[in-house]
């Protein structure tokens, strides 16, 4: 089969916490060892498991400030107090390379990516939980949070939620598994779209140069 070259994906992941894109992004990873990972830089604190440049890069409030006055982000937005953002720079250096990139962002993070100049390398996935109950049970099982911020967490989910047809594609997480074979569905069939394999072209020019020398 011929080599036919492909742009790379942006591929975003929105839901509100505890609806599981976190999960589901690590597992696509699994599945696919070529996905990069969008890493973010956040102003919040590291958690006890979290190491600088694996989970987040963790910069001061001034820092992070100061790569967006520089153009260095290509998303940002506060939640809860904490200033959170997507460099440019790696995720530009992938889409030329033919690398897909998975971001696992809240909604204003996705609304400015699908409205940047990158626009036409996004596929936009919204999770949804089966039920608000559920939500609430994924949270407080997790162990992540303190009970404070778990109910500042569902408070504002509603609104999270509201933004769900704004996405490309909406799917509900009320089975792990299924949820991640409908993403894989997803991504395999937007990588063949002949909209993002300019490498057909060529291909299809050779194929008719064939057809010619064969009729000669």
């Amino acid at each position: 089969m011929a080599n036919v070259t492909r742009s790379g994906l942006l591929i975003i992941l929105s839901s509100p916490s505890g609806a599981g894109k976190s999960t589901l992004a690590r597992r696509l990873m699994d599945w696919d060892p070529s996905l990069n990972f969008s890493v973010s830089a956040t102003t919040r604190a590291p958690r006890p498991s979290e190491e600088d440049g694996r989970e987040y890069y963790f910069r001061s409030r001034d820092e992070f400030e100061a790569m967006v006055r520089a153009g260095e982000m290509l998303e940002h937005a506060e939640v809860f107090g904490n200033l959170y953002g997507s460099p440019k720079g790696p995720v530009e250096t992938a889409i030329k390379q033919g690398r897909d990139v998975i971001f696992d962002i809240d909604w204003q993070g996705g609304q400015q990516i699908t409205n940047s100049a990158l626009k036409d390398a996004v596929i936009s996935v919204f999770i949804l939980p089966p039920s608000i109950a559920e939500l609430e049970r994924r949270l407080q099982t997790r162990g992540q949070d303190a009970a404070d911020v778990i109910a500042k967490r569902m408070t504002k989910s509603q609104g999270e939620i509201s933004h769900w047809a704004e996405y490309d594609y909406v799917l509900i997480n009320d089975d792990l598994d299924e949820t991640e074979g409908r993403l894989k569905t997803i991504l395999s069939a937007e990588r063949l779209k002949r909209s993002r394999r300019p490498g057909l072209v060529e291909h299809v020019r050779n194929l008719n140069i064939e057809f010619e020398e064969a009729q000669k």
